[in-house]
């Protein structure tokens, strides 16, 4: 019988990773919040997860010093148990935010040990529905001009993707103060878009992401205007996720809405189900409470016909949600959010002619190199969070 391992250390490391896009002239530098967690257990076995897209000194803060407390000495095995224990501290009423992102980065350490403790990739722990995944690659930023974006479009074609990714709407409503009226950040999407289309050709998909930052009547014009495209999807087109906003627009438009990747709870997806907001609903193991919620949103898109995919990028965590359920698909290949991983991990699959094959290594079949963690761990912290 496995001895059972009981947590000795809980500890997170916040991290702020740069990367370059593109080269020479065409060359731009951004950079992404990443929050490490590492949980030690009394069999010599240390666990390791993480959550990204947030303030990461914030979400270390509550790990460290709020998480840690309440898991010292428990069964590290239980993920049912210690996911409902930092649910009723962090979230007594109802809350989300970075309390959901804490957990999520906990519950993927929880899972790494329990893989590792019984020699078996997540994947298979998550049910072991199939070895290979799908992927889309997102590439196609804001801050390329539009021959850069057909470009590199057309690039990763070359590299055997058939499924891409772009964002659309630049923050709109965030920047609205700025003179630029919202039918000019409208005109130029359709343009860049359309730039895309005539790069790959039809036989290409293409995804759109707004990021929640378009009102209701732009992302109908948007949406309307780019129909002759083929839309895969489009991800995230109104602020706030806004359900009767979504309602509305997916009952104008011809395609596909998608949507859910910073949600924190799981009863959210619950009304998107309900309400029939959404064709694509898109938890993110790393931002909506880790393996352990995500399964349960995963049996309700079943349960509602509803596809399930990953969008939020980070998909060497979430290949294994969607190659252990049935009904999983799509992993989002976002390639900033890979190239952040190849700085801290080692041993991370890449994908060939856009699939991903998983890991037979037990756990997440993948491990932090701790000297360059510990180099990156000296680098200046984020202030405001990091998005590609």
């Amino acid at each position: 019988m496995t001895a059972t391992p009981r947590i000795t250390g809980v500890r997170a490391t916040p991290l702020n990773l740069p990367v370059t896009m593109g080269s020479g002239e065409h060359s731009s530098n951004t950079s992404l919040s990443v929050c490490l967690v590492d949980i030690d257990t009394d069999v010599g076995i240390t666990g390791t997860g993480m959550t990204a897209i947030t303030e990461e000194e914030v979400v270390t803060t509550i790990v460290n010093d709020v998480a840690a407390h309440a898991l010292l000495g428990s069964d590290a095995l239980r993920h049912e148990q210690l996911w409902e224990r930092l649910y009723w501290l962090l979230t007594p009423r109802g809350q989300s935010g970075y309390a959901s992102h804490a957990i999520a980065a906990i519950d993927l350490a929880l899972w790494d040990i329990k893989g590792q403790v019984l020699g078996q990739p997540c994947w298979r722990l998550l049910g072991g529905a199939r070895e290979q995944v799908p992927v889309y690659a997102t590439f196609g930023f804001a801050f390329f001009g539009r021959d850069e974006l057909a470009a590199a479009a057309s690039d990763w074609v070359g590299r055997g993707f058939r499924r891409l990714k772009m964002t659309v709407g630049h923050h709109a409503l965030q920047r609205r103060d700025e003179p630029r009226p919202l039918h000019d950040v409208i005109a130029e999407d359709v343009a860049r878009v359309t730039a895309v289309r005539e790069a790959v050709g039809p036989d290409v998909q293409i995804f759109i992401d707004a990021n929640c930052s378009l009102d209701y009547l732009s992302a109908l014009s948007l949406a309307r205007r780019l129909e002759r495209h083929d839309i895969a999807f489009f991800e995230e087109p109104v602020s706030h996720n806004d359900i009767g906003n979504l309602v509305k627009l997916r009952g104008k438009v011809g395609m596909p809405l998608a949507g859910g990747q910073n949600e924190g709870l799981a009863g959210r997806f619950r009304d998107f189900l309900t309400a029939q907001a959404l064709d694509v609903v898109q938890p993110n193991v790393c931002i909506s409470g880790g393996y352990t919620q995500c399964l349960r949103i995963g049996g309700m898109a079943a349960a509602f016909n509803t596809q399930l995919a990953n969008g939020g990028a980070w998909p060497h965590h979430n290949m294994h949600l969607h190659a252990g359920l049935a009904n999983g698909t799509l992993v989002e290949y976002h390639s900033v959010a890979v190239e952040c991983c190849k700085q801290v991990f080692d041993d991370l699959p890449e994908p060939v002619d856009g699939v991903l094959t998983l890991p037979g290594a037990p756990g997440l079949g993948f491990r932090p190199n701790r000297e360059r963690v510990a180099e990156l761990a000296q680098r200046p912290l984020s202030r405001g969070v990091g998005k590609a």
